[in-house]
Parts: structure tokens; C-alpha cells; sequence
């Protein structure tokens, strides 16, 4: 039985050059047409704020926009005297399965909340706490004496790593913030920013605003291969 002859397919011209084209920009940008042929729908949900959180006040922290609280950030004032002041800034989720990127330090069974850097990548990757986390707790006499506890101790526009569940399903955000310690026997936060991956478990860098991190501090070869880009996270915390 024969094969039946084979039958060369003429493309137009245009659509020869158009193909072309969009092949030499593939090869150049080091992705194939099979990606080109299924774009990332990612995007990131970024609310401007400028808010600030004083002696016994709290922000309430609606990170999808949907008219409710995912995160409580409270600056208390646990104990006030005349001789010293003992002030602890901490943050909660308010909806379940909501949680906080934090580590629990053995040495003073306190579960302190990462401080991250920006360009930091938040993900599956690290542990999260669905309970109240410690930002900064400061102790403060009259004579400008301080001793302090946790990453968050005067930082200036750092990162809270957050997850947040919508509709059962687990996406990333940060909120940038920055404690002053500069007033004595005070405390305060500033609530300047914060974000959310639409893509569930999906990572975000923090400080990004706009678009999607795909391809954003890691090379085609890492993602591929299902690495992430590394993070990083402030190393300070004192002794409560």
C-alpha cells in the first residue's frame, strides 16, 4: 500500500515574516513559542497607604480589598509608670488560615516576625503562624534606657511576609512598614504599602508592585527546575 504523497503547506508571506519575527524574539528573550503560547495570567494587587500606628492604636489590614480585615497590626502599651514604659508592636490574622511569616525563638518562647528586605521572594517556602507574632516589644525607663525584642526594631521600610486564604485557596502579599524608635518611651509603626499575588501559592517579591515575578531573580534553568530565588530577612533581635 502506497503512503500518500506528501503536500507542502505555502504560508503567506506576511505570516512567514510575523513568525519569524515572534521566533527570533523567543530565542532572544530565551523562552519557546510553547510559552509564548501560554502567558502568565499573574498579578499583583498593590494598595498605596501612608498609615501611621500609635501608642495604642491598631490597622486594620484588608490586603484583597474585599471589604475585610485578613491582618490586625496593634502597637500596645502592655504596662506605663512614671519610671518606664513597656510598649509591644505585634500583628494577628483576623480570617482563618491566615498567617504570618514568623519564627518561634526557643530561647525566649517568643514567635517573632520576619523583618524581610525588598526583592525578598515570600512563598510556600518559609513557616507561617496563624497566631499573633511579635513584631518589636521595647522596654524604656526615663533615662532613655532600652531593651528591645524582635527584627522589627527601628527598621525603616521592611517587609511582613503574609498568606492570605481567598476563597480556599493560599495567596502570598507583604506589607511594608517602618517602627521609629526615635521618641523615648514611645513606639510607633508606619504602614506605607502592601500587595497580593492573584495566582494561588504563587511567591511575590516584595516591594514589587505591578505585573508578575516570574522571571524576576532566578534564571529560566531555576524556575524550571522549581527553585527559588534566595530571600532575605533582617538578623536582629534583642532579649525581652
Amino acid at each position: 500500500m502506497k503512503r500518500p504523497a506528501r503536500v507542502s503547506l505555502q504560508l503567506p508571506e506576511s505570516l512567514h515574516q510575523r513568525l519569524n519575527s515572534y521566533a527570533l524574539a523567543a530565542s532572544a528573550a530565551g523562552v519557546s513559542l510553547v510559552a509564548l503560547a501560554h502567558p502568565s495570567e499573574a498579578r499583583i494587587i498593590y494598595t498605596r497607604t501612608h498609615h501611621v500606628i500609635g501608642p495604642g492604636e491598631s490597622y486594620m489590614l484588608d490586603l484583597n480589598r474585599d471589604g475585610k480585615t485578613d491582618f490586625i497590626i496593634r502597637n500596645n502599651n502592655l504596662a506605663s509608670s512614671l519610671y518606664y514604659s513597656w510598649r509591644k508592636l505585634s500583628a494577628r490574622p483576623e480570617i482563618r488560615d491566615n498567617a504570618i511569616s514568623a519564627i518561634f525563638n526557643t530561647s525566649n518562647l517568643r514567635t517573632l516576625a520576619y523583618a524581610f528586605d525588598r526583592g525578598a521572594r515570600i512563598g510556600p517556602y518559609f513557616r507561617y503562624f496563624g497566631a499573633k507574632v511579635i513584631l518589636a516589644s521595647l522596654i524604656s525607663d526615663r533615662h532613655n534606657h532600652e531593651g528591645g525584642l524582635g527584627y522589627w526594631l527601628g527598621v525603616k521600610d521592611h517587609y511582613l511576609g503574609l498568606a492570605c486564604n481567598i476563597h480556599g485557596k493560599t495567596h502570598y502579599g507583604w506589607a511594608r512598614l517602618s517602627v521609629d524608635l526615635s521618641l523615648p518611651l514611645q513606639l510607633a509603626a508606619t504602614v506605607t504599602g502592601y500587595a497580593y499575588e492573584t495566582i494561588p501559592n504563587k511567591p511575590i517579591l516584595t516591594g514589587k508592585t505591578t505585573g508578575s515575578d516570574a522571571l524576576e531573580g532566578a534564571s529560566l534553568g531555576a524556575l524550571a527546575a522549581g527553585s527559588a530565588a534566595p530571600s532575605t530577612v533582617r538578623k536582629k533581635a534583642g532579649t525581652e
